[in-house]
């Protein structure tokens, strides 16, 4: 039984990996350790900021030093902010699906990989703050996906704000990467992907496959559920 609907942000509901990309390349660059807009997209979509950091540092051996990774992670998201402000467009499709789910009472929750205040300072600006009972950000879990427990700590938040008791099998996700979808999958979820980001061929663990969020019906939601 449909329960709850639990969103991807970057790629599902804002159209902001691009900026990501450039808030990253805008931290690499001078040190000499750039990726490409291909490696960025083919690797690194999903992972936290610390995640993808850490790695970098590893793998280019710029051998950072906590201070210095702070500073980065504190620099990247700076620029984020900054590119967001101007250039953070809510994906087409996402107010109306919105409005349906919140029509009929049915529980919205966020999990990201995003920080928390980016998350904020996005769904405030386009009005869209108050639709989500939950948000999971970064900063509140230790893996990020595909890792699942993101989306299980979105779902025990829930349980917190609801009278009903909601299971895993209750939810659908909507997700843009195959991080995120085998992340929904593990959580035992019922994972829907929409092609914001990738292409279709690249998202086959999804119970559904869709190219806009408009194109979503509640029976559709409720037939993944039952």
């Amino acid at each position: 039984m449909l329960k709850a609907v639990i969103f991807d942000f970057d790629g599902v509901l804002v159209d902001s990996e691009m900026l990501h990309y450039q808030a990253f390349d805008n931290i690499f660059r001078p040190l000499g350790a750039q990726i490409s807009v291909r490696e960025y997209y083919d690797r690194f979509v999903g992972m936290t900021d610390e995640e993808l950091f850490r790695l970098l540092d590893k793998e280019k051996n710029l051998h950072l030093s906590e201070q210095q990774l702070q500073k980065l992670f504190r620099e990247k998201a700076t620029s984020f902010k900054r590119l967001a402000s101007t250039q953070a467009a809510i994906i087409e499709g996402v107010p109306q699906l919105l409005n349906l789910l919140d029509d009929n009472k049915i529980p919205m929750a966020i999990c990201s990989g995003a920080l928390l205040d980016e998350i904020e300072m996005i769904l405030k600006s386009a009005g869209l703050r108050n639709f989500f009972d939950v948000i999971v950000s970064a900063e509140q879990v230790k893996k990020g996906k595909p890792d699942p427990e993101g989306f299980l700590l979105a779902l025990k938040l829930l349980n917190k704000k609801t009278t009903q008791q909601i299971e895993p099998q209750d939810c659908v996700v909507i997700e843009d990467s195959h991080w995120g979808l085998e992340a929904a999958r593990t959580a035992g979820m019922h994972p829907v992907a929409v092609t914001n980001t990738y292409e279709a061929d690249y998202l086959r663990p999804a119970d559904k496959i869709i190219a806009n969020l408009s194109e979503l019906s509640l029976s559709d939601l409720r037939t993944l559920c039952s």
